[in-house]
């Protein structure tokens, strides 16, 4: 049976389709997490007791600003990993990839390359 209705929501194949995209880029993601909070969490073993007074405080000053910036990059990986979880419990729910403002499809090429999208590409431009 034939229908020329719009489509309201993907087919369980193309949801598994983007259920292995997403998982693989969780993957992806909590590896750089784990990486990220590596670097700011351990010590620097090259550490700079044995030089001058003066570089030394250089070297703390420049570690701590690199802490600081990998603290920032880690709280923007784990919303990106909490992005993902969320449209893994939409495909779930099979509500994913159904846009939160026109309740239209969003396109398969966004959701390729943005998996935890929630907006089609019209919305989010209607939102500038």
């Amino acid at each position: 049976m034939t229908s020329n209705r719009e489509k309201t929501r993907y087919s369980d194949e193309e949801l598994q389709e983007f259920k292995e995209i997403i998982l693989k880029k969780l993957e992806e993601a909590r590896n750089g997490l784990k990486v990220l909070t590596e670097a700011y969490t351990t010590q620097n073993e090259n550490d700079t007791n044995d030089t001058s007074p003066s570089f030394k405080i250089l070297e703390e000053g420049s570690q701590v600003l690199s802490k600081e910036e990998n603290s920032q990059l880690a709280s923007r990986q784990r919303r990106f990993i909490r992005d993902l979880e969320n449209a893994l419990i939409r495909i779930e729910n099979k509500s994913y990839g159904v846009c939160r403002e026109t309740g239209k499809l969003i396109s398969k090429e966004r959701l390729r390359s943005v998996p935890h999208a929630t907006l089609s590409i019209e919305a989010k431009l209607n939102q500038k």
